[in-house]
């Protein structure tokens, strides 16, 4: 069978997901160069608010495209166009509309070949899901768009918290990435273990470092979420109660690099020296907890209290959180494994 010279694939490709791909890869055998051209993506807010527009998109395809030579992308808007068609979907285009896609990628129309999926409705009803609930088929989407459809949870609180310990669970529970707390790591990597010799100049590097964690956690994000070990604000608190000084840089990454999601928890567990914390006593956690809440609030950070005493309880009532409101499922139920009754 002769191959035509030029195909053409037009859809929306919000959220890009496997079945993208393979359709793509179809697409590309049956002609010399393969034409993608993206419609405006429908509008479906993430839970964060988050949507899509036809840059994402566009980018998306290009990064899953990039090594094929014989695959060009294109917009409606790069191309001038406005019409509104789907490959997947039971219509076609009809010869007005295919002349005036192919005078605008200045391509011949006779050598020309319209990509059609002819999806039966198994499929179809599969593939619409994925549209409509990114987050419950995460495993089906394109990992050129992951990061953009992971849902970033961040857990804040005073030090000795059970910040990091509930993050390391969290993940397990959910397969997630994990941005580490960046505070812990330089000290342990500049400061010879203990917060002894920090000083305000370290604030930068550590709110950078921090930066950089998150933007690589979800680049390679795992699980609809990704998780955050403390956030900008619970490192301008650290400065404001150690330095008396607010830092800049650190003021303007909380309002401008912030999480989809945050979880406080409440100070009201058991003090665990580590040999690296230094607010031991009451008052001093109290005082820390309280500068948190307030810059939080400076920032307009909403975020979602656990104040249970009881650290697997605190796990359950996050679990039973991030399933309801950003998974939007029936909460996870958390059982105790079985005891084991051999002899």
């Amino acid at each position: 069978m002769t191959k035509a010279s030029n195909a053409l694939l037009i859809g929306d490709f919000a959220p890009l997901h496997l079945g993208h791909l393979a359709d793509i890869n179809h697409a590309a055998g049956i002609a010399d160069m393969l034409h993608i051209v993206i419609t405006p993506p429908a509008k479906r807010p993430l839970p964060s608010g988050r949507t899509a527009n036809l840059s994402d998109v566009a980018r998306w395809v290009q990064v899953a495209c990039q090594q094929f030579g014989f695959i060009k992308i294109h917009t409606t808007q790069s191309l001038g166009l406005d019409i509104a068609f789907d490959y997947q979907e039971d219509t076609r285009l009809d010869d007005g509309q295919l002349s005036q896609v192919c005078q605008a990628l200045a391509i011949d129309m006779t050598s020309t070949q319209v990509y059609q999926a002819n999806l039966d409705a198994g499929l179809q009803s599969q593939r619409m899901a994925i549209c409509q609930h990114p987050l419950q088929h995460f495993d089906q989407l394109a990992p050129a768009c992951r990061y953009f459809y992971t849902q970033t949870v961040c857990i804040v609180g005073g030090e000795s918290s059970g910040k990091t310990t509930l993050i390391h669970k969290l993940a397990n529970h959910y397969g997630a990435n994990i941005a580490l707390e960046m505070g812990r790591l330089y000290t342990h990597s500049h400061l010879g273990g203990t917060e002894l010799g920090l000083q305000y100049s370290d604030y930068l590097p550590i709110a950078i470092n921090h930066a950089k964690a998150i933007m690589n956690a979800t680049a390679n994000a795992t699980a609809p979420i990704t998780l955050i070990d403390t956030d900008f604000a619970t490192t301008q608190a650290f400065c404001e109660v150690y330095e008396n000084r607010t830092h800049p840089v650190v003021a303007s990454l909380a309002d401008h690099f912030r999480a989809d999601f945050t979880i406080y928890l409440d100070n009201n567990v058991t003090w665990v020296a580590d040999g690296m914390r230094r607010l031991g006593d009451t008052k001093a956690r109290s005082h820390f907890a309280q500068t948190l809440l307030d810059i939080l609030a400076r920032h307009d950070i909403r975020h979602h209290v656990i104040n249970d005493a009881d650290y697997h309880e605190r796990y359950q009532q996050a679990v039973s959180w991030i399933d309801m409101q950003i998974l939007g499922k029936t909460p996870t139920i958390l059982t105790q494994h079985p005891q084991d009754t051999t002899l």
